[in-house]
């Protein structure tokens, strides 16, 4: 049995970046937490060492730490 994934319905690279410039941002998030939360709203199935990799990289392009 083979199983493949779709394609992403949502752009999670653009959800992740506006996650990061929110108001209340992801200084109170830790990795985890901003994961669960990109989840909620994306519906996403990456996985998450694929979700750290994107958000890290995002974050450093914005100058944002995370925790």
């Amino acid at each position: 049995m083979k199983t493949t994934v779709g394609p992403d319905t949502i752009d999670v690279a653009k959800a992740v970046e506006t996650l990061l410039t929110e108001h209340d941002g992801p200084a109170s998030l830790s990795m985890a937490e901003f994961i669960e939360v990109l989840r909620q709203r994306t519906g996403t199935d990456r996985s998450d060492a694929d979700l750290k990799a994107l958000v890290a990289k995002k974050a450093a392009v914005l100058g944002i730490v995370m925790a």
